[in-house]
């Protein structure tokens, strides 16, 4: 996706940014400190999308959450400025994201008027998509659809999406559209370890074990050295898929005998 007006460095920018936000993390002013930086530098939905839901991971796993320093006003009460107001919602959303909150998101958004919620950036949008998917609310669909018709190749987006659906077990359709995210061009190369973890698991909930295990085989493969921090979901969904082969072939050989 090419954002409009941005300078040579802007790249740089952000990162350095991001290493700023990481580091004052275990002060409780981070939150307003990235923030205001965000709003200095006008940043779009998605350089904020991508800041903050970094930094609430980051934050969440040194043990100092969002959701332990922000109050859920501060995810819906307009801040001095459009982008701090953006800002705020895409790390307190994401914090309950990442905490599995789908129920207390979806409540959160939902105290917007519905001209407020159509007003949304899209990442909130889609983060909002995600606790409907997440809790297999089927109105999550057609809005899952709409956020797809704004995100272009946002990663940031499409991942929070894939992940609603990972969770939604009761959707239809459910695995279909997760393949369907996962052939978008920014996928297309299959060098991202969560995206192929995803798809693991749609292959698998389609019955295809073979390349759901060539999947998630990549997917382990792909992980950096030492990463710790979703390695044993990956290594559970190689069991599962093992699991779930094992019993159709166990199937197959009892049809293949006939009755005794």
């Amino acid at each position: 996706m090419t954002l409009p007006n941005r300078r040579p460095g802007r790249a740089l920018t952000l990162l350095r940014a991001g290493a700023e936000a990481a580091s004052a993390i275990p002060a409780p002013h981070w939150p307003a400190q990235l923030a205001a930086r965000l709003s200095e530098l006008d940043a779009t939905w998605q350089e904020s999308a991508q800041l903050c839901a970094d930094a609430a991971w980051t934050a969440r796993a040194s043990g100092h959450s969002v959701l332990g320093l922000l109050h859920p006003d501060d995810a819906l009460a307009p801040g001095p400025d459009p982008i701090t107001t953006t800002a705020y919602r895409h790390l307190y959303l994401s914090a309950l994201r990442y905490d599995f909150r789908c129920p207390t998101l979806a409540l959160l958004v939902e105290q917007l008027s519905l001209q407020e919620r159509e007003g949304l950036d899209c990442y909130s949008r889609a983060l909002y998509a995600f606790a409907l998917l997440g809790q297999s609310r089927p109105e999550g669909l057609p809005l899952m659809q709409q956020v797809l018709d704004d995100a272009g190749d946002h990663v940031k987006t499409l991942h929070v999406l894939l992940h609603g659906l990972w969770i939604g077990h009761d959707l239809p359709g459910r695995e279909e559209s997760m393949l369907q995210i996962l052939g978008q061009p920014p996928f297309a190369s299959r060098t991202d370890p969560i995206a192929l973890f995803r798809e693991a698991g749609a292959l698998r909930g389609l019955g295809e074990y073979q390349a759901a295990l060539e999947s998630i085989d990549r997917a382990l493969d792909l992980l950096p050295p030492g990463d710790v921090s979703v390695h044993a979901d990956l290594v559970r969904e190689r069991s599962l898929i093992a699991s779930a082969r094992d019993v159709q072939r166990l199937v197959g050989r009892h049809a293949e005998a006939g009755p005794e």
